[in-house]
């Protein structure tokens, strides 16, 4: 099979949760940078590969998609290499439920009111901190009551899920404030240490 491309930059959450995918399923592939707040604006040519002007967006043999989810759901099915979806109804609605409640709820609250107002704004506003905590905390908690047993988030299968919940969790660390909620539940940092040491979260 032809090499996918994959169009995006570095610091994008979204991103790296596809280069996750690839590099979970053991897929060689090219990044295509693409920095979407840069000065000059978003190449009228990327506007084809995604109309909305966002990345990720991705190529494989001429067949063009763009949403994080898709894609990664598009990898895990097209190659080779250890299932990353539950074949179970329940386990696949799960991790379906997981991925949305993430996108819905965690990761404006977590990476842009949090980590990015903290890291960025100058001064940042503290009352936006102060609700993007509030919510996620109320994420992790509903995050916690909705792990399974054992080292992944849906038992002893690594999930798109894991997939999904690093990298916005990863940006949420980057600030004190996310350290120290977040050191508050206990079976999600065993969970992020041992998710923090693939090789396709270190790499990707």
């Amino acid at each position: 099979m032809a090499r996918p491309t994959l169009y995006g930059s570095d610091y994008s959450v979204y991103v790296r949760i596809a280069r996750m995918a690839l590099r979970e399923k053991g897929v060689d592939y090219e990044l295509v940078p693409l920095d979407i707040f840069a000065a000059e604006g978003i190449p009228a040519w990327y506007l084809e590969l995604h109309p909305f002007g966002r990345i990720p967006a991705f190529e494989h043999d001429g067949f063009r998609l763009f949403e994080t989810v898709a894609i990664a759901r598009y990898v895990d099915e097209a190659f080779d290499g250890p299932a990353l979806q539950p074949v179970d109804a329940r386990g696949c609605a799960r991790m379906t439920q997981i991925i949305g409640m993430l996108d819905a709820y965690g990761y404006r609250a977590m990476v842009w009111d949090v980590a990015v107002e903290r890291l960025e704004k100058t001064p940042p506003d503290e009352a936006l901190i102060a609700g993007g905590l509030a919510q996620a905390e109320t994420m992790l908690k509903v995050l916690t009551s909705l792990k399974a047993k054992g080292p992944w988030l849906l038992s002893e299968q690594l999930t798109l899920a894991d997939l999904h919940a690093a990298p916005i969790i990863a940006y949420f660390l980057k600030v004190a404030e996310g350290q120290k909620l977040f050191a508050r539940f206990p079976d999600l940092q065993d969970w992020w240490d041992r998710i923090a040491k693939r090789a396709s979260f270190s790499n990707g």
